[in-house]
Order: structure tokens, then sequence, then C-alpha cells
């Protein structure tokens, strides 16, 4: 998201200039937690931002102790996250319970939300990681040997496939617990060759999932 920044000063001592921002999550995550504290300055880059669009503005108490508030447009700018926010878990929920409707139509037990505890390998050494994938599902089957435990992990927006992608560990917690992991992508976010070819990629178009690259199967 880019925004214009106004000129001129608003009420506090910052001066703003015409540079556009781009919000990040850290952006907005900060100017939630400015609008539910006392707003005492931390002095940092992504304060300084957030001054300079216009979000934030900083005040003088007659002790001369400097706080910050949300500003009209940063006001405008949280209600509009939340809305995005909602949604996009609104749609992510969506894919989710589709992706475990065709799993349980193919004869398979799936679960929602499930948290497994898995080994994974960190620069500090080896050690546990609880997990929770999207969807985690195994065979219709009593005999262990047989299970074929597969994780779908559900991405419908694009910055969210991005942070995943970043997440080695947590994909690594996801290869430990299951035979097979497929990224699934809402239309349009993502290609298959931006996904480690360890996992699986497949994408829901027009209402129905198409498998864009099968995962490896692992023992």
């Amino acid at each position: 998201m880019s925004i214009p920044v106004p000129t001129g000063g608003s009420g506090g001592c910052g001066m703003m200039n015409t540079m556009p921002a781009r919000l990040t999550s850290l952006h907005r995550r900060r100017l939630r937690e400015v609008w539910r504290s006392a707003g005492w300055p931390a002095q940092d880059i992504v304060e300084a931002e957030l001054l300079a669009a216009g979000l934030l503005e900083r005040l003088h108490d007659a002790s001369g102790r400097c706080t910050l508030r949300v500003t009209d447009a940063g006001i405008q700018t949280l209600v509009e996250s939340a809305a995005n926010n909602r949604a996009a878990r609104s749609a992510h929920e969506t894919l989710v319970e589709q992706v475990a409707q065709a799993l349980i139509r193919e004869g398979r037990i799936a679960w929602r939300g499930l948290s497994l505890r898995a080994q994974v390998v960190t620069d500090e050494g080896e050690g546990w990681q609880v997990a929770m994938p999207d969807v985690y599902s195994v065979r219709h089957t009593s005999v262990a040997a047989y299970l074929q435990p597969v994780v779908h992990e559900i991405k419908v927006r694009r910055a969210d496939l991005l942070a995943d992608l970043r997440r080695p560990t947590k994909r690594a917690a996801y290869l430990d617990m299951a035979g097979a992991v497929y990224y699934v992508l809402a239309e349009g976010i993502g290609r298959a060759d931006e996904v480690p070819p360890e996992c699986g990629v497949m994408e829901m178009r027009g209402g129905m999932l198409e498998t864009l690259r099968p995962a490896p199967m692992r023992a």
C-alpha cells in the first residue's frame, strides 16, 4: 500500500514531506500498539517512517515529555487494515475447508488446526518445535505403514506466501511430520517455481483444486 504524505505540520513537532511510504505489517502492528498504549516513543526507523507518513504525530506536555498519538489518517489505516485482515481470514478459512472436504471425499481423515510436535535442525542445533498445519490428513487405515500423512498449507495472499517461504524451520517441521507437503494457493498469488522443490503446489482455479507440481513422497 503506497500512501501520499501531506505537507505541513500537524499539532506536534514533526515536519512531513511528500515522499510516499510503503506500509508493511510491521508498520501496521506498531500503529496498533500506539493506539492501545500511552504512546511512549521508541525512536526507531519504523516510528520515524510513520511520523513522516503522517500516521503518527508527536505531542509534548507541559514538562516537555514527548508522546505519540495516532492521527486521523492513522486511524483510517487501522480500520482498512482490520477490514482487509477479516476478508483474508474469511478467504483463508473457506479454502481450508474446501481442501479438507476434498481430502475427506478421497477417503482420508483430515484435521484442521492440529498442533503437532516435530524435530527440526536450526542454527542452535537439533530440537523440537510445535507446528500447526492448516490441514493434516492420513489415509483411512489402522496399519501405521500405510497412513501416508500429508500436510496442506493454505495461502490466499501473496504477502503471506512470501513470508512463509522465508521460514525454512517451519517448512522443516512440516516435512518431519508428513510424507508429503503441499502449498495450496489462491489463484494468481504465486508460481510453482517459487515454492521449494521439496514441496508440492496446488492452486484453486474456478472452484477446483489443480495440482501444479506433485509433492515428492517420502517414507
